[in-house]
């Protein structure tokens, strides 16, 4: 008898210690979730970059694709799912970027999740229906989705960014504002960099890999001849490969852009075949772990682009 009354004592003990055990990480993974801070989602790099310069230390950004990761084809796995339904806020960048955002989002029982299409209200360009229609994988739908790459389109996703934590957190509405004020202030300044450096040079055409520099173009007086389309890595035929070569060997071209996420061996391909170098031009769709490692993000990624694209224009 007194062996079963120790051993329902031991019992009633160690029960009280596994419960409270339970309690006391219960709560301490309650105070860990909820930290007074919002609970932010992003599609991928650039609109990541512009929600972390905005929200500063009042958000928790989570960027969706991994850092090295090409995002044209990239899908969300359950784990990022599982994300959405806990997070307060979710940011892309849309104009057909994100294939995937329209089904996850109705799939979602998250009905408070703020969402927010960075590209609204950008003057989108019409991208390419004759890749899209043979490259299913890589539809884009009608417009050309890197709209990011001009600083004024990219001053236009951190206000939309910016009006939507204040929306979603109010209390912060003052520090939002400041925080989007300093970058804007930097994009407009990079702006003009690109505006003065690129007025002066002769060459006005560049030769791409991947035609995701339409609206820099557009910005700044350029040409792109894209080897490939939307698709970073889509195949051009024969009869594509020998047009670049002689525009190459005509306009006297002496850089063939290609970007890190991407194969590069069809830009090594033509320039082998002209006597031009190679060069790196950033898309900015997504950076490296070194990259970000470094400090590297939107701004500086775009002062480098511009140093290659006056070196090869010169």
């Amino acid at each position: 008898m007194r062996k079963n009354a120790i051993r329902t004592n031991c019992f009633l003990a160690f029960s009280v210690l596994v419960f409270g055990a339970l309690l006391s990480g219960c709560a301490g993974k309650e105070k860990a979730a909820d930290d007074g801070k919002l609970n932010v989602m992003t599609s991928f790099y650039p609109v990541y970059d512009f929600t972390v310069k905005v929200g500063g230390d009042k958000v928790n950004v989570k960027d969706m694709v991994p850092a090295g990761t090409e995002p044209h084809d990239w899908e969300p796995g359950t784990r990022d799912i599982a994300d959405l339904e806990e997070a307060d806020v979710f940011v892309y960048s849309g104009a057909g970027m994100e294939h995937w955002t329209e089904s996850v989002i109705h799939s979602l029982d998250n009905k408070d999740l703020l969402i927010v299409e960075a590209s609204k209200g950008i003057s989108l360009r019409e991208g390419h229906g004759e890749e899209e229609e043979g490259e299913e994988e890589h539809d884009h739908g009608e417009f050309d989705p890197h709209v990011w790459l001009d600083p004024q389109n990219a001053k236009k996703e951190m206000e939309n960014i910016k009006d939507a934590l204040c929306k979603a957190d109010p209390d912060h509405k003052d520090y939002y504002e400041s925080n989007y004020k300093t970058y804007s202030e930097k994009l407009d300044r990079l702006d003009q960099s690109f505006k003065e450096t690129l007025a002066a040079v002769p060459n006005k055409s560049i030769v791409v890999s991947h035609e995701a520099y339409g609206y820099l173009c557009a910005a700044y007086g350029l040409t792109q001849v894209g080897i490939e389309g939307l698709a970073p890595d889509s195949e051009p035929d024969p009869a594509r490969m020998a047009e670049v070569i002689d525009f190459v060997r005509e306009n006297k071209v002496k850089t063939i852009f290609f970007e890190e996420l991407a194969s590069p061996k069809v830009a090594e391909a033509i320039a082998k075949e002209t006597g031009a170098k190679t060069e790196v031009l950033n898309p900015i769709e997504g950076l490296s772990d070194e990259e970000l490692k470094a400090g590297e993000d939107y701004i500086s990624v775009m002062e480098k682009n511009l140093a290659a694209l006056k070196e090869a224009l010169e």
